[in-house]
């Protein structure tokens, strides 16, 4: 296992608390002193996949270069996070990128370690910290196309299952985007698989904001 995964999974023992916490935190901070200079805060494994694969098609390794993308197992756990690897914990420079729905979790807890004091939309950013509107799916599928998105699909050898998520009466009259938007979610791994795939297919002069300005600030 490498230092990074090892490192992540402290992250997530120390953040989850319990009797293994003081050995989770010491392992993470051992680790962190080998070479973590900033720790990436996203919500979930496809975030993590589509930043790393973004990362990738500039010619970046970020784990070589000291950014740990960490997920968060869902945006509710954002607190629990920032206080290990906020100034309460490793006092590590962050950044992070949730949903918009989320934004409020993520605001209420940056101010509350003191990140910030009533943090506007413009002021989370320069934390480093972006929001996708409405999430990173929705923003990877305006950027790609639904057309290019469904080909996409097709390469991934899932035009089938498509076709018959879209045939499902409660999709039948659902603009094509939205038929997308679920379909990727609708099986476990396919978020990840398709923030992968579409960060591929992606002109990379049209890249969602959120994720193009995390990058540029990590």
């Amino acid at each position: 296992m490498d230092e990074l995964r090892r490192f992540r999974q402290a992250l997530v023992a120390w953040a989850a608390g319990g009797a293994k916490a003081g050995a989770a935190a010491a392992v993470a901070r051992e680790l962190a002193g080998g070479g973590v200079r900033t720790i990436v805060l996203v919500e979930g494994s496809s975030d993590q996949v589509a930043l790393e694969a973004l990362a990738a098609r500039h010619g970046r390794d970020l784990g070589a270069e000291g950014v740990a993308v960490v997920p968060l197992g869902g945006a509710t756990n954002i607190g629990r996070f920032l206080d290990v690897c906020g100034p309460p914990g490793l006092g590590l420079p962050l950044a992070g990128l949730c949903d918009i729905g989320e934004e409020r979790h993520f605001r209420r807890h940056l101010e509350r370690v003191g990140l910030g004091s009533v943090l506007t939309h413009a002021e989370l950013e320069t934390f480093g910290f972006h929001v996708c509107v409405a999430d990173l799916e929705d923003e990877l599928i305006r950027a790609v196309g639904a057309e290019g998105v469904q080909q996409v699909i097709k390469a991934q050898g899932e035009m089938r299952p498509f076709h018959t998520f879209q045939g499902q009466p409660a999709q039948r009259e659902r603009p094509v985007e939205h038929q997308l938007r679920r379909f990727m979610g609708t099986h476990s791994g396919r978020k990840a698989l398709y923030a992968q795939a579409l960060v591929a297919h992606l002109d990379l002069e049209r890249v969602p904001r959120p994720l193009e300005r995390l990058l540029t600030h990590v």
